[in-house]
């Protein structure tokens, strides 16, 4: 007979509060105070934010890194240096954060979505290939929960049909492919130091590449089309926002670039142990491992496919492990109107209005079936590398007797 369960009246499985994520330590406040005791606090006069570039880009074993405001912006600063016509496509991913899609927009491009795995909730090659047509200027691919794509095949894709490859690892920091990081596959990576990433100065972005005239544009982009380096006495080279990062960033960033591979080996020994805890819970489907690639897990995620997952996870939140089910609900275009409705710059609705596309959008749940099969059974859990064995083992019970009881 299943345990009685705690939203019924029995006991709680976890009844401790799970430990709290610590990410900043010492060496974050050493290096804080020496940026604030040097009375200079402006990345493009400093140490810290230069040094923490060519740390980042010698950690992913690239050539060059650009340093940004956060990860909307790394990504807006590889869109400003692909340079789309208006109406020219950029794929990427349904189920994401805004940051994958705004910044096409705020270039007058237009986002085009490929479908998913439903298991990994990652793009699939072959719906990438599927949207490109003459206008796809580039993929945006965007690494999930922490797990790498097929990165290899996308590769290919891009090469074959002379598109630039991004890859957003705003949640797949320090991640291996094959041996290698993701991030450095494609023509640019973009990273977020946003508080919730694998390392994190609070918000903050960055954008590598080995290509030196792509370094220069993403340098000119961050600064208003302007850099002492690479510009004349107050030239502008062409529209751009300003996105430089401060020095306070920099010196917090170095110091967590020193700490990131644990944060990331810790997370992918956790996740195996729970993924194999919940191999036998009846209705619950963990992701699989590939042995092709690591994954870090931003937040580890499962399938709920036996029971109705709303009510599974209010049950398991009763036995003290809290989840939510779903992620973002529905793809990532239908959450506001500015895609559905084009409500973009005022009432212009450019460029979807403007004379500039070459075919007319709609974006609705029909785009990407299989997106929207995986948010429907998808549940997604917090784990971090300040938690122990026995916090997981906890977790995997109260998933576990939720399970059984439900079946």
């Amino acid at each position: 007979m299943a345990e009685k369960l705690a939203i019924d009246g029995g006991p709680k499985v976890r009844t401790e509060p799970f430990p709290e994520r610590t990410p900043y330590g010492k060496q974050e406040e050493d290096l804080l105070l020496q940026a604030v005791r040097s009375q200079n606090l402006f990345g493009k006069s400093g140490t810290f934010v230069k040094a923490f570039e060519e740390k980042f880009a010698a950690f992913y074993g690239m050539n060059y890194a650009q340093s940004s405001t956060s990860g909307t912006a790394s990504i807006h600063l590889a869109v400003g240096a692909v340079n789309p016509e208006p109406g020219d496509e950029i794929i990427t991913a349904p189920i994401t954060d805004p940051g994958s899609v705004m910044p096409i927009l705020m270039q007058n491009a237009v986002p085009v979505f490929a479908d998913v795995d439903p298991k990994t909730l990652n793009m699939t090659p072959e719906s990438i290939e599927a949207n490109i047509t003459d206008r796809t200027r580039a993929i945006i691919l965007v690494h999930l929960f922490g797990r790498p794509c097929d990165i290899d095949a996308v590769v290919k894709i891009a090469e074959k049909h002379d598109v630039v490859l991004i890859e957003d690892c705003a949640q797949c920091h320090a991640t291996k492919y094959k041996g290698k990081y993701a991030g450095t596959f494609g023509h640019m990576g973009c990273f977020s130091f946003q508080q919730s990433k694998h390392m994190t100065t609070g918000d903050g972005g960055m954008t590598v590449t080995n290509d030196e005239g792509t370094y220069i544009k993403l340098k000119l982009f961050a600064d208003k089309g302007w850099d002492y380096k690479y510009m004349g006495e107050r030239d502008h080279a062409f529209l751009a926002p300003n996105y430089r990062m401060t020095e306070m960033q920099g010196a917090v960033g170095l110091a967590q670039l020193e700490k990131l591979r644990f944060v990331v080996e810790r997370r992918h020994e956790l996740g195996k142990l729970l993924c194999e805890l919940l191999a036998d819970a009846p209705g619950v489907a963990p992701v699989p491992y590939e042995g092709d690639r690591e994954v870090s897990w931003w937040n580890f995620i499962f399938h709920v496919t036996g029971h109705d997952p709303d009510a599974f996870c209010k049950a398991v939140s009763a036995e003290g492990v809290s989840m939510s089910a779903h992620y973002i609900n529905d793809p990532i275009y239908m959450r506001g109107n500015f895609l559905t409705e084009k409500r973009t710059y005022g009432k212009s609705g450019c460029p979807f209005t403007c004379g500039v596309t070459s075919r007319e959008y709609k974006y609705g749940p029909e785009l990407v079936p299989r997106a929207v099969q995986g948010l429907g059974t998808v549940v997604v859990r917090g784990i971090h590398e300040h938690m122990d064995e026995g916090d997981i083992r906890d977790m995997a019970a109260a998933i576990t007797k939720v399970a059984k009881a439900m079946s």
